[in-house]
């Protein structure tokens, strides 16, 4: 199929030999925990894909990595899912450099994320309902040199494979209230412990299981403040990297239904009429999608640009759900019985409503929005 053709093309320019090597191992092995996913992306250089090139990272734009994305998706699904989350994780920090907020530190943890392509974990909330893209899930404590941290994340991708942990922590302050910090935590730090919590089979491959922080102590040279400033930086840096996770995330499963429709272009089961119809569902994801990447190349951080990225997320959530449903169709029953891969995609694609924030969630925010009011979540 072409456009997944085209996605694969940038993903080799980008990260050479990888989705070669992932197309050497099945499709079953990929999607169990302990698989080789995570190391061959480290090997390809994956880890620095969307850092800036000043910060000696591959510098991708935002098109190329849905593209980088989708084509990951295709072959590896919990793959896509698991490094989705890294590259979240690193736009925030990148996004966080570039912007008023910078204390100078960020450069230094990117390159060294990029150059030693280190894996890093979200402990962020992901844009749940009621909390910004920084809000803390875990809380600390000031001590001599840095702060000590407890609490946990679950589920958080890349558990077992991490080589640092990203999150946000609020601290409070000595005159009252609280403050938000961003830190970057390395796996092996004492306290630092994982246990198991996803229970399907279904993206068992991304190691989306629980990581706990018990008295986790974080030097300061690994903490960055996130404090509001007076024109409203984190407003925008918040936003910004919502943006990010909306996209790419979208973006994996984009992938997982590309594969279910090249097998039925493949298949050569259905008229010209029929393959236009789920040729046009499938690019309309991707075309909605697109639009958040133009937003975020023209640095928009305002709400208007949160309103359109959900708009955009929602459509495309609801274009790959029903062009994944089609796609099986179309197969046939026999293909669904006989192969593992259309049965498990099916599956996997259902999973892009799960990802915060759910659309029920949504419907009064934006139906406000709609009418003119500001949108805000929660």
């Amino acid at each position: 199929m072409r456009t997944l053709d085209d996605a694969r093309e940038v993903c080799e320019a980008h990260l050479p030999g990888l989705l070669a090597k992932l197309s050497s191992i099945s499709m079953a092995e990929l999607e169990k925990p302990d698989n080789q996913g995570l190391e061959l992306f480290r090997s390809c250089g994956g880890p620095g894909l969307v850092i800036p090139k000043e910060y000696s990272g591959s510098g991708v734009t935002p098109l190329e990595a849905i593209q980088v994305t989708r084509a990951i998706g295709a072959v590896a699904p919990s793959l896509a899912v698991a490094s989705t989350m890294h590259h979240f994780s690193v736009a925030t920090v990148f996004t966080l450099a570039e912007s008023l907020q910078s204390s100078g530190l960020e450069w230094a943890l990117l390159e060294g994320i990029a150059t030693q392509n280190l894996l890093v974990s979200s402990g962020f909330a992901e844009g749940n309902p009621g909390q910004g893209i920084l809000s803390p899930t875990v809380g600390g404590v000031r001590k001599e040199g840095g702060i000590v941290v407890n609490g946990s994340k679950r589920p958080c991708s890349m558990s077992r494979s991490m080589d640092l942990l990203s999150a946000s922590v609020s601290v409070p302050k000595e005159g009252g209230g609280t403050e938000n910090v961003l830190m970057l935590i390395p796996a092996k730090t004492p306290g630092v412990s994982v246990h198991p919590f996803w229970g399907s089979n279904v993206l068992a491959g991304a190691e989306s299981d629980e990581v706990r922080l018990t008295d986790v102590f974080v030097d300061d040279r690994l903490l960055v403040p996130t404090e509001v400033g007076e024109r409203g930086e984190l407003d925008e840096l918040q936003t910004i990297g919502f943006m990010w996770f909306e996209m790419l995330i979208t973006s994996c499963y984009l992938g997982m239904a590309s594969a279910l429709v090249e097998r039925v272009f493949a298949s050569k089961k259905l008229g010209a009429e029929q393959l236009a119809d789920l040729g046009v569902r499938l690019e309309t994801a991707t075309l909605l999608l697109e639009g958040i990447a133009r937003q975020l190349t023209s640095k928009e951080g305002d709400n208007t640009a949160l309103t359109k990225t959900m708009i955009a997320r929602y459509g495309a959530q609801e274009a790959i759900v029903d062009v994944a449903s089609r796609a099986v169709e179309a197969l046939g029953g026999m293909a669904f019985i006989s192969s593992p891969e259309v049965a498990y995609l099916a599956a996997a694609c259902q999973c892009v409503s799960f990802h915060p924030p759910s659309r029920s969630s949504t419907r009064r925010a934006l139906a406000e929005t709609f009418s003119g009011d500001v949108l805000r979540f929660g």
